[in-house]
């Protein structure tokens, strides 16, 4: 069956800035300076929100599991019932941008650099490619025939935000209760523990060692070489899967703060905090205007191993006679994850 191009939109996964659920990706961090840039972190809107909901439990995430934090938080926000590493991201973004991914199993692809050491190979930050358009195009023209090959179907995702790395979809039967990795969980790390290992991924395995091969001479990356550009070597698969709940069934997604994501896992700690000042005056602000409209909001903060969520609206007299006492310092509630 082929499959229908992909028109371009402005985001994988739209974000409504009217819901009443926001999901903050990467909002605290023990990694690093991620502690000290707590430190003195003022955040009102921020503050005001977590004074005037109600604190659930938490949620372990432990750092060995294939999905980010941030990730978990959406698949139960989703509604989607897949295991850790299952989640179909890529069949629910088309769906999100109003294009029917059927009962198909899709993936996305994303050109990278695998760093290969005596023991081990790393996958370095495909953003740091920076692959121009054309450099794409001709990759993806050379490599759509070895993955039609295995049944795969590759072709361009044009609606990726215009300062993430370029990234492909594939669809096809292979992809189909793939085990994955996220991107966020491998960069700058051996691949070795996140490469699923089955006699079902075997073709997929030596479908990446035939594109390694072909990379290697291809004008592309020779025009890179000579440019002191690194070359293009691999590919990572990510979000596999396909949708199993119907179109209708499905809730309206929540609003997906990331702005903070880049900052944390490159432990830019004087970036995360300015970053932090930004989504506080414009995301949070917008979800404590909706509290004050009397909306039954849901805030979702994630660390490095934790998802914690604060829901509903103020309760009682006692709430009321403590906020009497101000607020507390963001810092607090975001020492909890």
């Amino acid at each position: 069956m082929s499959v229908p191009p992909v028109p371009a939109a402005s985001a994988a996964l739209p974000a409504p800035p009217d819901s009443d659920q926001l999901i903050i990706a990467c909002a605290a961090s023990r990694e690093g300076g991620g502690a000290e840039a707590l430190q003195g972190l003022r955040l009102p809107h921020l503050e005001q929100l977590l004074d005037r909901l109600q604190i659930g439990a938490a949620e372990a995430v432990d750092s060995a599991s294939p999905d980010m934090p941030h990730e978990r938080a959406l698949a139960r926000a989703m509604g989607l019932r897949a295991a850790p590493g299952h989640a179909p991201w890529a069949a629910l973004a088309l769906r999100q941008r109003g294009i029917d991914p059927g009962s198909r199993a899709w993936a996305w692809i994303t050109p990278c650099h695998w760093q290969i050491g005596m023991d081990h190979v790393l996958l370095q930050d495909p953003a740091d490619l920076q692959l121009r358009a054309e450099e794409a195009a001709a990759l993806l023209a050379a490599m759509a025939p070895y993955f039609a090959e295995d049944g795969l179907q590759l072709q361009s995702d044009d609606a990726r935000p215009g300062d993430q790395p370029v990234r492909w979809l594939a669809c096809g039967e292979a992809l189909r209760d793939l085990p994955t990795a996220s991107l966020d969980r491998v960069i700058g790390c051996d691949i070795g523990p996140w490469l699923p290992h089955s006699d079902r991924v075997r073709p997929l395995r030596r479908l990446q060692s035939e594109m390694q091969m072909l990379l290697y001479n291809h004008p592309v990356n020779d025009a890179r070489l000579a440019q002191r550009r690194v070359p293009v070597n691999a590919f990572w698969i990510s979000g596999a899967g396909a949708l199993d709940e119907p179109a209708g069934a499905m809730p309206a997604p929540p609003t997906l703060e990331l702005r903070l994501k880049d900052p944390a896992l490159q432990h830019d700690w004087p970036r995360w905090r300015a970053t932090w000042q930004a989504v506080d005056d414009s995301t949070c602000a917008a979800l404590l205007a909706r509290l004050r409209a009397g909306h039954d909001v849901r805030l979702t903060l994630c660390g490095d191993e934790t998802v914690r969520g604060w829901q509903g609206t103020p309760a009682g007299l006692l709430h009321r006679i403590s906020s009497l006492f101000g607020t507390q310092p963001a810092s607090k509630g975001l020492s909890l994850l």
